[in-house]
């Protein structure tokens, strides 16, 4: 036997099996390392957005009980002006003025389209913000999932680099498909 044909053999029955195996986990670690960070980013996405949704929550409410508030003060004038009619011309007028006041906060608060910050705004943001932190709670579990399998089929694989078993080759390169798969979900909700 030959040295370069001696060298080929050695090649062949070890080469080519670590070669592919390595370059699998390889992949795999890399589709890991970006499932990692897509978990992360959905965790913390979750976090901050349901922060915000209730943030407006609780603008929102401010404007409500604000508005509440102006609403009494503007009925109770009302029936001031009701309860003394001979009451002079210039605090008629002076409560007048300041009940118009009052409903123009009144209707501002309800809707305030230049600043989004009226209450009709505000549960159009709170609900933008509750429908991108439910997208991130749909996508969160996949990564997980992702995660999990990746690990395992990165252990299956360098297990058969050791072992030589073809099996757990297969075994971790089926595991790192359906890992890579349910990484893909996690970005996209295919399903």
């Amino acid at each position: 036997m030959e040295a370069h044909e001696t060298s080929e053999m050695i090649e062949d029955s070890h080469g080519d099996g670590k070669n592919r195996t390595a370059l699998t986990i390889s992949i795999l670690a890399m589709v890991l390392a970006i499932s990692s960070l897509g978990g992360s980013n959905a965790g913390k996405e979750i976090t901050q957005e349901n922060i915000l949704a209730a943030n407006s929550y609780a603008f929102y409410q401010a404007k409500s009980i604000r508005q509440t508030s102006l609403k009494i003060a503007a009925s109770d004038l009302e029936l001031q002006l009701l309860r003394e009619p001979g009451m002079p011309a210039a605090a008629k007028e002076a409560m007048q003025k300041k009940i118009d006041d009052y409903k123009k906060t009144i209707d501002r608060y309800e809707s305030e389209p230049e600043t989004k910050e009226g209450k009709k705004e505000l549960l159009v943001t709170a609900k933008e913000h509750e429908t991108v932190r439910d997208r991130a709670s749909r996508q969160d579990p996949w990564f997980d999932y992702a995660e999990g399998m990746l690990q395992i089929a990165i252990v299956l694989l360098s297990v058969s680099i050791v072992a030589g078993l073809p099996v757990l080759y297969w075994a971790g390169t089926v595991l790192g498909a359906l890992g890579a798969l349910s990484a893909a979900n996690g970005f996209f909700l295919f399903y």
